[in-house]
C-alpha cells in the first residue's frame, strides 16, 4: 500500500548524473517502511528556504523492493522552477518527499503509448514485468522530437528488443521514421484495440491519443492514464 498522503520525508540525495542533455537521474535515501506501486508518483520540494513548499509530481523509476529510490527528472532550463533549482542539486543535499499517489499502475498485458517524459512512470513498470519475466508481448510506442531526447534508450531496447518502437517527431536522419502518433499511425500499426493502453505524455498527446483509441473500438476500462 502507498503511504499516507499526510507523510512527509526529508531524504539525502546519494547521487546525481545526467543521463543525456537535459534529463538528471536523482538517487536518494528511502525512508523506513516507504512504499510504492510501480507507476506511482510523488509530489518532491526541495529542502532549501523559499522551495521547502514548491512541491512537483516526480514518478518512481526504480523497483519497490530496492534500497535506495529513483527519480529521472526533465531539467527545465526556460523558468526559474523547481526543475530548473534541481540542475544545481548534487549529493549531500535534500529533497522532501510528501504525497505518494497515481492510477497509471500495469493492470494486464497491452501496449504502452508515451510521449517525451512520459516514459517515467513506465520505467518502473517494465522494469518489473522484466524482472519477473512478465515482459514478453508488451509493446512501447514512445515518440520524441530528436533522438537525444530519448530517456534510458538502451535499457528499453535490451529488455524490449523489437517490441520498442521509437517515433521522432522533428528528427531528419536517415534510418529513424520521422512521424507523429496520430490516428492514422494507430490503424496502421495496432491489430487489436481490445487489449489495455497506457498512455502517459503532455496533456494534448494524452486527450489526443485516448480519442483515437476510443473511436478505434477501445472500451474506457483499457485506457489507463493518470487523471
Amino acid at each position: 500500500m502507498a503511504n499516507s498522503s499526510t507523510s512527509k520525508h526529508i531524504v539525502k540525495i546519494m547521487e546525481t548524473e545526467y543521463i543525456n542533455y537535459d534529463v538528471k537521474r536523482f538517487v536518494v535515501e528511502k525512508p523506513s517502511g516507504f512504499t510504492f506501486i510501480p507507476g506511482q508518483s510523488v509530489n518532491i520540494s526541495i529542502n532549501l528556504p523559499g522551495w521547502k513548499t514548491k512541491r512537483r509530481p516526480f514518478s518512481f523509476t526504480n523497483l519497490p523492493d530496492e534500497d535506495t529510490l529513483e527519480f529521472i527528472i526533465k531539467i527545465y532550463r526556460n523558468h526559474e522552477g523547481v526543475t530548473h533549482k534541481l540542475e544545481s542539486i548534487n549529493a549531500g543535499k535534500e529533497l522532501i518527499l510528501h504525497d505518494v499517489f497515481g492510477v497509471l499502475q500495469y493492470q494486464e498485458k497491452g501496449i504502452f503509448i508515451a510521449a517525451g517524459t512520459g516514459i517515467t512512470p513506465f520505467i518502473s513498470i517494465i522494469r518489473n514485468l522484466y524482472n519477473t519475466k512478465r515482459l514478453s508481448n508488451h509493446k512501447l510506442i514512445y515518440s520524441n522530437k530528436t533522438f537525444q531526447d530519448i530517456i534510458l534508450d538502451q535499457e528499453l531496447t535490451e529488455k524490449m528488443g523489437d517490441n520498442y518502437i521509437k517515433k521522432f517527431t522533428r528528427e531528419n536522419t536517415i534510418g529513424f521514421i520521422e512521424q507523429r502518433i496520430d490516428r492514422n499511425y494507430l490503424i496502421a500499426h495496432i491489430l487489436r484495440f481490445d487489449q489495455n493502453f497506457y498512455i502517459c505524455g503532455p496533456q494534448s498527446f494524452v486527450t489526443d491519443i485516448s480519442k483515437y483509441l476510443f473511436e478505434l473500438g477501445a472500451s474506457a476500462n483499457s485506457i489507463i492514464i493518470e487523471e
